[in-house]
């Protein structure tokens, strides 16, 4: 009877898992499984986070709300994002200090599509907790300025305008790898002021970045993956303006197998979030 008992649990165990479903996974940069209390360990020490999402994935900006509200249950934060403009940092401030609702902000700031369903409970956190939000991102028309002309457009900018980009000069490594591939994966479209228009926004979002930092806080940076992956991008520039800046990368990917990180993505970010590639998207 306890062999037929110990079988029978022994079978409702093995069925269970198989049936059991997730929808991500989290990894370390050598490929090895981890645990979001890790991750969250990991945040303790940093002072800037970087989290690098997929747009349209609905399970990413879930993780990304949860993330930030245990960091910040532990010691004070600054937030920052990519979707968010330089320029519309005023608007920003008056919707998170309540001087403008949130019909005044839709209308006054360039806010992306799906910005209610994925950007706005990031946003909404801030403003119940009264946690500085920093626009972060170079205004779209200077990038695309950069794609059409170049970086040295940027030098005829008035003065004003020039505050909503990182400071001129802009560095530019033509031979760091995501630019390097940026450029193949174009087929040479738009010549080197693609990977140029790209380099602006790391620029700009380092910068602010850097600006923002607070003694004793973490900075969370929430921004497409390609922008921090293989720690250039953003990371790159935050570390040429602050060598010693203690920084936590987290990539994103999506896979259809969540049990084995594929090879390409190894080393992309201290951590990579694996998602089923049928996630549902949000745009």
């Amino acid at each position: 009877m306890k062999l037929y008992t110990f079988l029978a649990a022994l079978l409702i165990t093995i069925t269970a898992t198989a049936q059991d479903k997730q929808g991500y996974q989290l990894f370390t940069k050598e490929g090895k499984k981890t645990t979001y209390k890790k991750l969250l360990k990991a945040t303790a020490g940093a002072e800037v986070v970087l989290f690098g999402e997929e747009h349209d994935n609905a399970l990413i900006h879930w993780l990304q709300l949860e993330l930030t509200k245990d960091i910040a249950a532990k010691k004070s934060i600054v937030m920052g994002a990519e979707m968010i403009e330089a320029d519309n940092q005023k608007q920003l401030d008056q919707y998170l200090a309540g001087t403008i609702d949130q019909k005044a902000f839709d209308t006054l700031a360039r806010l992306w599509p799906n910005y209610k369903g994925d950007y706005k409970p990031l946003v909404d956190f801030a403003k119940e907790n009264k946690i500085k939000f920093v626009a972060a991102n170079i205004p779209r028309r200077y990038a695309s300025l950069v794609y059409k002309q170049g970086l040295e457009a940027l030098d005829a900018l008035p003065a004003e305008e020039k505050t909503w980009i990182a400071p001129l000069p802009i560095a530019y490594d033509a031979t760091l790898p995501g630019y390097v591939k940026m450029l193949e994966m174009s087929g040479g479209h738009g010549g080197d002021n693609l990977p140029k228009a790209q380099a602006v926004k790391d620029a700009t979002m380092g910068y602010f970045i850097a600006q923002n930092l607070v003694v004793g806080s973490v900075f969370i940076h929430y921004n497409g993956t390609y922008h921090s992956d293989n720690y250039e991008g953003i990371n790159w520039y935050l570390k040429k303006l602050k060598p010693e800046v203690k920084i936590v990368t987290i990539a994103s990917v999506s896979q259809k197998n969540l049990d084995k990180l594929e090879a390409e993505h190894f080393n992309k970010a201290d951590f990579i979030i694996v998602v089923d590639e049928d996630m549902t998207k949000t745009r």
